[in-house]
């Protein structure tokens, strides 16, 4: 057996250098081919089942659970082992129904096609818990801006529904920009005219194997400007305050929580983003009582920059907590000029804040780092939409820090303007299953020679290790059993690649990682065979 065996990757890593020139600088709304980067194998043509192996919702709850298998059309589904009171849609691979006994329920899953058959244990957990993965989706911020509308959201979820669905996405969030004056039943935010219908767009989502998320704030006016959670009227009446700090961008005497709360629920919203001063512990456990305390489960994302030293209580509050602030398509935020610097990230810099949330992560509790800042971006500047300004590298980086970290997956483009680079990054299923993972840990970041390496520990008791070089020059970068707490030889497989690297006895070597680069792997027990 050899202690030290190097595995260069430069000859495929060259090919995602480009220069190291960042893309899309210019925001032409033009894509550059970047065809000839993808290293994933596409799909094969037999069933695979992506997304969660486990599904939690409370007593009563309605269930709504869309069997992600990637593969041939056309596929029949079966499954065996429902509990009472929930029904399978066999044409479209939808659980459906409330469960009123809490237990743990074992579904027997089925997919079969002209290519084979596949067979997946669904674990249907009725209790006080849900979201036991990361949730996966999308929102309209990134790339809609305030200028998010019905035709917009209606696109985004089409292109779920056709290229990202089968691996495990299913919300399509709607951010700042939905906000209309009170009123209806609940004296709630009722959509503005870029809007007609909200129950129906979120049945219509629904019956596409989809979920809805919509957006609120607890200040007067939200951050683009719209009707806020809180007022200065006990009616909620908007006085149409500006934005900024001391103006629209405070919190009013009145307060809509419970209003809000009910209408979502009325609706069939899923997803609920309480967006900006959420530092007063105090106004997200407001909103955090007021969604449990309806019949349907919604999660809850508190955003952003929740203060560390209440990780504790915010984990006991939401569903996802934002650990620091806005993310931008960059590596350091020292790329952009000096006024963006004062609120701006870029992913190393969230990186380094990010990790020191890894106790806090769990099944129930996701750290949420921001969403993805792949594909067509500008939203947020009210610019024409342009390329990801990550060089190649940094988004392959970019992707496997969330996939490791086992955080949401939420693309932050419009999904109807995804190329097939992009999609390649987010539809990796051995990259996914590495972040649906039912233990649902954070990975450790450890510092090494050459770079930085997280380790992740999967139920199956194999290990997932991200090896990264966080330099401006090719490194290698080095993981040893020791490091990733594992025994003996083990076999090592690149899941970017899709591809079974050898059997080795201590340590395993990625050599000239180009800058900002990373290779992802998987370690699985050996016997014998080393290199």
């Amino acid at each position: 057996m050899k202690h030290r065996v190097m595995i260069c990757m430069a000859g495929v890593f060259g090919l995602l250098c480009l220069s190291g020139k960042a893309l899309g600088t210019e925001a032409t709304g033009e894509f550059p081919d970047l065809t000839p980067n993808i290293v994933t194998p596409p799909p094969g043509s037999a069933p695979r089942f992506n997304g969660a192996k486990v599904f939690g919702v409370r007593p009563g709850s309605p269930i709504q659970y869309t069997v992600a298998v990637s593969g041939q059309r056309p596929m029949t589904y079966s499954a065996e082992g429902m509990p009472e009171g929930v029904a399978f849609d066999m044409g479209n691979g939808l659980l459906r129904g409330a469960v009123k006994k809490p237990g743990t329920y074992l579904i027997k899953l089925r997919a079969t096609n002209a290519a084979g058959t596949a067979e997946r244990e669904l674990r249907l957990v009725v209790g006080d818990t849900f979201a036991l993965t990361p949730p996966m989706g999308c929102n309209t911020y990134g790339g809609l801006g305030p200028f998010v509308d019905e035709k917009g959201v209606r696109a985004s979820a089409r292109a779920m529904a056709k290229k990202l669905r089968d691996f495990g996405y299913c919300y399509v969030n709607i951010d700042d920009g939905w906000q209309g004056e009170r009123g209806g039943p609940f004296n709630a935010i009722q959509p503005n005219e870029k809007f007609s219908d909200m129950k129906k767009l979120c049945d219509d989502l629904h019956a596409m194997g989809l979920k809805v998320g919509n957006y609120s704030t607890p200040w007067r006016t939200s951050y683009e400007g719209f009707v806020g959670g809180s007022s200065d009227s006990e009616d909620g009446a908007w006085a149409k305050l500006p934005r900024g700090k001391g103006k629209g961008w405070t919190h009013g005497p009145y307060r809509f929580e419970i209003n809000d709360a009910r209408q979502a629920a009325a609706w069939g919203i899923d997803y609920f983003k309480y967006d900006w001063g959420i530092d007063s512990m105090e106004l997200a456990k407001i909103m955090g009582d007021a969604l449990r305390a309806q019949p349907r489960d919604i999660v809850l994302e508190l955003s952003n920059t929740a203060p560390f030293k209440d990780a504790a209580a915010y984990t006991a509050i939401g569903t996802m907590t934002r650990t620091d602030g806005d993310l931008v398509d960059v590596w350091s935020k020292t790329q952009l000029d000096a006024g963006k610097q004062k609120w701006a990230l870029g992913v190393r810099d969230l990186w380094v804040s990010h990790k020191r949330w890894q106790a806090y992560n769990k099944p129930g509790h996701w750290n949420m780092p921001c969403p993805l800042r792949v594909g067509m971006l500008g939203g947020w500047d009210r610019k024409p939409l342009r390329p990801s300004r990550l060089t190649v590298d940094e988004q392959f980086s970019h992707v496997s820090l969330w996939c490791l970290w086992a955080s949401p997956i939420i693309i932050g483009a419009p999904l109807d303007t995804l190329d097939a680079f992009t999609l390649s990054l987010l539809t990796n299923s051995e990259m996914l299953d590495v972040n649906q993972d039912p233990l649902g840990l954070q990975a450790v970041n450890l510092d090494v020679s050459g770079g930085e390496v997280l380790v992740k520990r999967l139920e199956d008791g194999t290990v997932a290790v991200g090896l990264f070089n966080i330099g401006e020059e090719p490194s290698t970068v080095t993981v040893t059993w020791e490091q990733a707490q594992v025994r003996g030889p083990q076999r090592v497989r690149d899941l970017w690649r899709h591809k079974d690297l050898g059997v080795f006895s201590d340590r395993f070597s990625a050599a000239d990682i180009p800058r900002h680069g990373v290779v992802v792997v998987r370690l699985f027990p050996a016997e014998s065979g080393t290199n």
